[in-house]
């Protein structure tokens, strides 16, 4: 059946020294190979485009290798099985897993999982139930440990996972102030999702004190997605004990001279402070307690989510670059038509 199928991907031409343009990307078209015993085809129904995706287009080495230049970029991707040799799958499953920017993904079958779209829509299994959303709770569980009545800063705070963190740690009993970059933003966070305050550091004119106004009793815990100048600004607010989960550092993802600011050592040595990067892979044996814990406070009304979804496969670069212009609100995502 699939020999009649016409496949499409999306390939890194060029790696980018700053900010990325479409030109480093490419449109390939190929035949969609017959799958193997034990494999299955899946066809792409929503990608997911993600910050993180811009250091695998560096060839540096990291915790993750880069993309190979000519091949398919490699992201979250839920689809449907339209073949299958594997007895774990049946036609018209419904599955996640990390695979190519393509129409269609032959793969092993142990490379992806079954998802309910009864229980969630499809779209939720990349964001609040899938990547973003477990980020924000063992990000800020296991390193941050709000405890009630404690202030949580959030950076970042109207993405994929900054508006998840918000909302556990409201759920922990903390006060939360979230920074976002519009008006737009800030006021959803406040209204929508129950933020205590919010900062937009685009226009607020003088960062340092707007947070301290709206953090009178310091930091204890700094969730940090952006890095630069905003979080030099939460450093100096820092309690005693302050926790802080290194999740990004999209400020300097595109920066081409290098991330320069203040040494933050001393800050930290005075306050006791922790900081700690992490990557969701740390966490690969527990992602069934975070799934199950998202998925109950969903059911529960508790949790809510925003998704920007571009339609058309080969809108997928554009959607990309769309991140770090601020442009989207919760999760970014492409349905492809």
């Amino acid at each position: 059946m699939n020999q009649a199928l016409n496949n499409r991907m999306i390939v890194l031409a060029a790696r980018p020294e700053s900010m990325p343009t479409e030109q480093h990307f490419a449109m390939k078209d190929a035949a969609v190979e017959q799958p193997a015993e034990g494999q299955v085809v899946v066809r792409s129904l929503y990608l997911s485009v993600d910050p993180y995706m811009r250091g695998r287009m560096n060839d540096s080495k990291s915790y993750i290798p880069p993309f190979a230049l000519g091949e398919a970029i490699v992201g979250g991707v839920v689809g449907e099985i339209v073949e299958s040799k594997s007895e774990q799958f049946a036609v018209g499953d419904k599955v996640l897993g990390m695979l190519g920017w393509k129409l269609y993904n032959v793969v092993d079958a142990a490379s992806v999982r079954k998802v309910d779209d009864q229980m969630a829509p499809l779209s939720a299994y990349l964001g609040v139930l899938g990547l973003t959303g477990l980020t924000a709770y063992f990000g800020l569980l296991d390193i941050g440990q709000p405890k009630a009545g404690e202030t949580v800063v959030v950076s970042g705070a109207a993405g994929a996972v900054g508006m998840i963190v918000g909302q556990i740690a409201k759920l922990k009993g903390a006060r939360v102030v979230g920074i976002a970059g519009t008006d737009e933003k800030t006021s959803y966070l406040k209204q929508e999702l129950g933020f205590d305050e919010t900062i937009n550091y685009k226009t607020v004119g003088d960062l340092g004190k707007a947070l301290e106004a709206a953090c009178p009793n310091g930091v204890d815990v700094y969730f940090d997605n952006v890095g630069g100048d905003i979080s030099d600004q939460v450093m100096l607010l820092l309690n005693t004990h302050a926790r802080i989960p290194l999740c990004g550092a999209i400020s300097s993802y595109n920066s081409k001279s290098g991330d320069i600011g203040p040494r933050i050592q001393t800050q930290l040595i005075k306050t006791r402070s922790l900081i700690k990067g992490f990557v969701l892979g740390d966490y690969a044996d527990r992602t069934e307690e975070g799934i199950q814990a998202l998925g109950q406070w969903l059911g529960e009304g508790k949790l809510k989510y925003e998704e920007t979804i571009v339609e058309g496969f080969d809108k997928v670069p554009q959607a990309f670059l769309q991140l770090f212009e601020g442009k989207n609100m919760g999760k970014m995502l492409v349905k492809i038509l």
